[in-house]
């Protein structure tokens, strides 16, 4: 890569130049370039005066273990189509993440098509990630609409709901208060609010429609959030019974939680297809912080000696890991390892992405005790691994 190139953060004429660039480097225009940037710090590769590559990074909590922990969410990136093949999609990656972390992120996360050059930074991803395509009469169907009131829009309540259900996963955001009306703005969405009478919320949907070509209308699902089975159902009932003009009900990669009740509940589970799409991505900035913020089970008491591998080569750092009462450190120490983990296993274990010892041992974490293994893997698995906002 020439030497000439510099990176620096965008001023309006920059930004202007960026949002071009990406415009020809994705074949289509990214909204969220101008969409986000009153809120995301944006950074431009400078290459003899013109801008080669760019990004923008918004500095947002994720919740893991039911706490908030500051991360780094990279979008937007690009490279100009001729300057590819030089490493600058690494040197950017460094420069986004630079100024964030100077400001408290401890983990940094991106969603990405091009998942070889994010796993040789450290990066992993702590789960798979699929859209479903259900029929929307098989869901007429196979759901009671139960005793559920539906009111239409974003009413008061919802988002303190959306909130709370957020941190019973690992992965989600702490929407900043400009996300929900970002989001509806840019994907016109309808909301609808889901509550037994006299209650307080229990659901809460958002949705998209464009007409197809020849009749009826596509239904997309941006958010489906619901706090029991009862409520859950009646939000599929719901779907259901647009199908007089809606074929099939379609789940974005973001939307449908890691819960079964769609598939327990279907009559025919050949009424749902899904999709496999590009993952979320994690990678941990700082290990002792990152630990220490996360939440923890409140009933697990543990001392774990564990190795994690160094940024560069082959070596491993030696910690120890106490957790106990709902909290952990982690410290150097000159113990021997009983666990050892790449940077990258540790950032899915962080995400609870391994949901056995089996799935650690097959992913190649070494460990020479298997009860040390299986309470290390217990320590991050009470909560599911979901990222439902996409950036």
């Amino acid at each position: 890569m020439a030497e000439s190139t510099t990176v620096v953060q965008a001023d309006e004429n920059l930004l202007h130049e960026y949002d071009a660039l990406a415009t020809r480097s994705y074949g289509h225009r990214i909204e969220d370039i101008t969409r986000l940037g009153p809120y995301a710090d944006i950074r431009v590769a400078l290459r003899e005066g013109r801008v080669v590559a760019g990004g923008l990074g918004l500095l947002m909590p994720q919740f893991f273990g039911g706490r908030p922990v500051p991360s780094a969410c990279l979008g937007s990136g690009c490279v100009a189509p001729e300057e590819r093949g030089e490493h600058l999609t690494v040197r950017m990656l460094n420069e986004r993440i630079r100024p964030l972390q100077e400001q408290g992120a401890v983990l940094a996360t991106l969603w990405t098509s091009s998942n070889g050059y994010a796993r040789r930074m450290g990066w992993e991803a702590p789960t798979a990630v699929f859209s479903w395509s259900v029929d929307t009469d098989a869901l007429k169907r196979s759901f009671d609409p139960g005793d559920i009131d539906i009111e239409h829009g974003l009413t008061p309540g919802i988002e303190n709901l959306q909130q709370e259900l957020a941190q019973q996963f690992n992965g989600p955001l702490l929407r900043p208060d400009w996300w929900t009306p970002s989001q509806h703005k840019k994907h016109d969405l309808t909301c609808y609010r889901f509550s037994r009478p006299g209650r307080p919320p229990s659901g809460y949907l958002s949705l998209a429609t464009r007409p197809r070509e020849q009749h009826g209308a596509h239904l997309a699902i941006h958010d489906f959030w619901a706090s029991d089975d009862s409520t859950a159902a009646a939000m599929l009932s719901f779907l259901g019974r647009h199908n007089s003009r809606v074929a099939s009900v379609d789940f974005q990669r973001t939307s449908l939680p890691p819960h079964p009740i769609m598939l327990h509940g279907l009559h025919r589970y050949r009424a749902a297809t899904a999709q496999a799409w590009h993952p979320w991505m994690l990678r941990i900035l700082d290990l002792p912080e990152a630990v220490r913020l996360r939440g923890w089970p409140t009933d697990l008491d543990v001392t774990i000696p564990i190795g994690v591998g160094q940024e560069n080569g082959d070596a491993y750092d030696r910690y120890l890991l106490h957790i106990s009462s709902g909290a952990a450190e982690l410290h150097p120490t000159s113990i021997e390892s009983q666990i050892r983990l790449t940077r990258r296993q540790a950032a899915v274990w962080y995400a609870g992405g391994y949901r056995s010892t089996a799935a650690a041992r097959m992913s190649g974490v070494q460990a020479t005790s298997p009860h040390e293994l299986a309470a290390l893997i217990r320590s991050t698995t009470e909560h599911e691994s979901w990222l439902p906002d996409h950036f």
